[in-house]
């Protein structure tokens, strides 16, 4: 499943799945391929990218987000979600999940935004989007999770590792980091710290 799975650079995310295209939080992307599905986390400038969604966006192109950044985008298939939502499309099922600091003002959990949980009928992809290890994450089960470590705005890679080695996935993926914040060694040092799933840094 990983091999589906693109980082384009901060916390922007391709995924592929037969012949569907998904994209998370597209930002400064060079990608061309049309969108069936844009998942936006929150409206900050660097998730939340208009232009971006211009690119990519074609006629049928659905946008699932927190109300406040769909208000930021065009299209015309715009569907609203809050963390404990979930949406049923015919080929996966999206589920919100609170994203929000705990000890730092940035992302504050009474603005409903979300990570992302993307259900396949055979397997499963977490984003947790810019938060920090809260405790609605130790509900999560998903095979792969796509996890921030870059900190200052979200969690570390100390953090996440923890939140990782609660969930168990298969797989753990860091992101959220070599632009505005973060480096390939906070990259490394989360996969040294992680010990209940196999890391891969794309």
């Amino acid at each position: 499943m990983v091999e589906n799975i693109k980082w384009l650079g901060h916390a922007s995310l391709l995924i592929e799945k037969e012949g569907k295209v998904i994209y998370v939080d597209p930002w400064k992307i060079k990608e061309e391929k049309k969108a069936d599905l844009i998942l936006i986390t929150h409206p900050h400038y660097d998730h939340c990218s208009n232009e971006d969604v211009k690119k990519i966006l074609k006629e049928e192109t659905v946008i699932v987000a927190p109300s406040d950044a769909l208000k930021e985008v065009d299209g015309k298939n715009k569907k609203a979600i809050r963390p404990g939502e979930g949406i049923d499309f015919e080929w996966v099922k999206i589920e919100g999940v609170a994203a929000y600091n705990l000890n730092k003002s940035f992302h504050p959990k009474a603005n409903n935004w979300v990570g992302f949980i993307i259900r396949f009928p055979e397997s499963s992809i977490y984003i947790a989007g810019d938060t920090d290890f809260v405790p609605e994450m130790k509900q999560v089960k998903a095979n792969i999770v796509i996890l921030p470590v870059g900190g200052t705005y979200t969690m570390d890679a100390e953090e996440a590792a923890r939140a990782v080695n609660t969930i168990k996935p298969e797989i753990a993926i860091p992101i959220h980091y070599g632009d505005i914040v973060g480096s390939q060694k906070d990259a490394e040092k989360f996969a040294s710290l992680v010990k209940e799933a196999e890391v891969k840094i794309l």
